[in-house]
């Protein structure tokens, strides 16, 4: 739980933390006063029933403090809520900035109920004591801040579209006689996969004719040397190689080979949801494609995403950052809203627009659905070249007595089963624990081209 405590006053409209709304109070009398009608009733009564007035006495200032209050509370306040952030990355601190205003003179604490996948940030908030004669002053951090704000920090451990969850509000007068509370729904925030590490790329042998960063087998105006050859008319002159010249007699020239650009379509399997959470083969589907997103996009490569989860959604290859976080929006778009996810329902082929000819297919899936097991048969079977990245990291739980354990044997012999077929279509397989660098279970297909064949 996350609790910050915030004194305010008076707010001004033009620091607001986003749509101010007004919410109303319930009012009832607090544990203090409750302490002090209890010792004011029991003083008075021992002294009538011993007929000794001295023991009136000790309710006397109790008396004093509940005759003390003045003045009604205020019926409703206006709270505004923001978050430092729209989107934000699995693990990343954020601020939940809130505006209190029309509190008068009463103190306000702010009390954060987190809901799945939220939780305080490390540290904690801070709580803010300052009082300034009825006066806002909000702290932030601790530190002093806008007049009437206050900030709770939070994380988001899982990537979806995010409920933070339930905000309480109470008042408390300057003598904590009374207490008003409220709870308002807090905002939603889109959280991003956390991406792994990736800096080495898959590239195919035939790459389609557009301008790109990778080297390819045709000679061109790229900046990668592959050989000389004997000058010919229209050659440009800049490119002859001079020492070479000298030696033979002839003119020759540096060939170079010519860079182009790629297609890679993304498939994540999203659609199981086993082992611990945050650590799910979803997660790391997920979390593996943002990172082959980036890496590709890097190098002007256009790249496409199917995600596998609810059915099929799909995003066309595209290039630019600004596909990234349409990449990005298609991950996280109906995770995390409405309870458990719900199985994929069947698919024989994925989309054709979303499938260019020649387009390299990575595949994140742990291969626990039989319908994209099949998928990606056909994918390969209509010629594109496919590899996969296991990402399964639990195993079926279950009685440990010996029906169990023949059970998960079996469990393991129908998995490896699936694996060794789909390696003798040709479809290569790596596994990835999602703790390591994808470089390095990629490395036997990053250190040289991919061999596509049509």
């Amino acid at each position: 739980m996350t609790t910050q405590r915030d004194q305010t006053g008076t707010g001004n409209a033009g620091t607001e933390a986003g749509r101010v709304r007004q919410v109303r109070l319930a009012w009832a009398p607090s544990a203090h006063a409750q302490r002090l009608v209890t010792l004011a009733l029991a003083g008075l009564i021992i002294a009538v029933v011993t007929r000794r007035p001295e023991f009136a006495g000790v309710a006397a200032p109790a008396v004093l403090l509940l005759a003390a209050r003045r003045g009604g509370p205020p019926g409703q306040v206006g709270v505004g809520v923001r978050t430092s952030a729209a989107r934000l990355t699995e693990g990343q601190d954020a601020e939940l900035d809130v505006m209190v205003t029309g509190p008068g003179e009463h103190s306000v604490d702010l009390i954060m109920h987190p809901r799945h996948a939220v939780v305080p940030a490390a540290g904690g908030a801070r709580p803010a004591s300052a009082r300034d004669g009825g006066r806002a002053g909000g702290q932030r951090g601790g530190q002093p801040g806008a007049d009437g704000e206050s900030s709770l920090p939070f994380q988001v451990t899982r990537s979806g579209r995010r409920n933070l969850g339930v905000l309480g509000i109470t008042l408390r007068d300057r003598l904590r006689l009374t207490e008003g509370q409220a709870r308002i729904e807090l905002p939603a925030v889109d959280c991003y996969p956390r991406p792994a590490a990736q800096r080495s790329r898959v590239v195919l042998s035939r790459l389609p004719s557009r301008l790109g960063e990778h080297p390819s087998r045709s000679a061109g105006e790229g900046l990668e040397f592959t050989g000389v050859r004997e000058f010919v008319p229209g050659d440009r002159q800049r490119r002859i190689n001079w020492p070479a010249t000298t030696r033979l007699g002839r003119l020759q020239l540096n060939t170079f080979a010519a860079e182009r650009t790629q297609n890679v379509v993304l498939i994540a399997d999203a659609s199981s949801e086993v082992g611990e959470p945050g650590s799910t083969p979803s997660d790391l589907a997920l979390r593996g494609c943002a990172a082959a997103a980036g890496a590709y996009l890097a190098v002007r490569d256009r790249v496409g995403l199917v995600v596998y989860q609810h059915g099929v959604r799909w995003i066309p290859p595209g290039a630019g950052s600004r596909h990234y976080y349409r990449i990005m929006d298609l991950m996280v778009a109906n995770r995390g809203v409405g309870g458990p996810l719900a199985r994929a329902r069947g698919i024989a082929r994925l989309p054709r627009a979303a499938l260019p000819p020649g387009a390299l297919i990575l595949v994140f899936t742990p291969l626990l659905d039989r319908g994209l097991v099949e998928t990606l048969r056909d994918l390969r079977e209509r010629g594109f070249p496919v590899l996969i990245v296991d990402v399964l990291n639990a195993e079926p739980t279950g009685s440990s007595d010996s029906l169990g354990g023949l059970a998960r044997r079996i469990w393991r012999m129908e998995q490896e089963a699936i694996r060794f077929s789909l390696r003798e279509l040709g479809i290569p397989l790596v596994r990835w624990d999602g703790e390591q660098s994808l470089d390095e279970p990629l490395a036997p297909y990053t250190r040289r081209v991919m061999v596509s064949h049509r």
